[in-house]
């Protein structure tokens, strides 16, 4: 199985399963993949469910249940979570998770510009602010972030990288994952793929999907 996860991950980005070891928590199957991460205190699950109204500085607090944008997660640290594994206890087919490849982007705007772009986090973290790139050359993959609601420019490459990112977003057509019934798990390469959430239509308020970071997988 681990074999492979890595080579669906390594193909697309992510993958998806339907109805997954339904007697399993979500902390099971984080495991059984990898190393699952805490990204803060008493934070290893997260469950996400939407809302109206929320911290300002969150997501949900700027867009409610509209459209949220493409974007990395936790893209502002210096060293993003690698994986996010969602887990749906309960899902609606048109209300989908939507993604576009990091790969392509990086096609698009170019390795050159992009991993010359410096930006910095909105606020301080821990005190202080750290500048970053939106590409990084790693052993053996290229990390890409993005974030225009958490990240800003820091450069003049970075302001010109914030002006085609943004272009070339707007243009593409992203690929469409429903967690619909209950134990579908998708699992997203965090340093390549940029993620949203659809628009909360009316009657799906009850949505709710939980979270699980990773380091690594096995």
């Amino acid at each position: 199985m681990s074999l492979r996860i890595r080579d669906e991950i390594r193909k697309s980005g992510y993958l998806f399963c339907g109805s997954y070891r339904s007697n399993d928590s979500i902390v099971e199957i984080a495991e059984h993949f990898g190393k699952p991460l805490v990204p803060w205190e008493d934070g290893l699950v997260q469950t996400l469910v939407p809302r109206t109204e929320a911290a300002p500085n969150s997501y949900s607090g700027i867009y409610g249940l509209g459209h949220f944008p493409f974007h990395s997660d936790l893209a502002h640290w210096r060293t993003p979570p690698r994986y996010l594994l969602l887990r749906c206890i309960t899902g609606y087919a048109d209300v989908p998770t939507l993604m576009i490849d990091g790969h392509d982007l990086i096609d698009a705007v170019t390795l050159d510009i992009l991993s010359r772009a410096i930006f910095k986090p909105r606020r301080p973290r821990d005190g202080s602010v750290s500048l970053i790139r939106l590409c990084e050359p790693m052993d053996d993959v290229v990390r890409v972030r993005w974030d225009e609601v958490f990240l800003k420019p820091a450069s003049r490459i970075g302001e010109v990288a914030d002006v085609r990112v943004r272009e070339w977003l707007s243009t593409r057509t992203p690929t469409a994952v429903s967690l619909a019934k209950p134990h579908d798990i998708l699992l997203i390469d965090n340093w390549r793929m940029l993620h949203a959430r659809s628009q909360i239509l009316p009657g799906r308020e009850s949505r709710m999907i939980e979270r699980v970071y990773l380091e690594e997988l096995h």
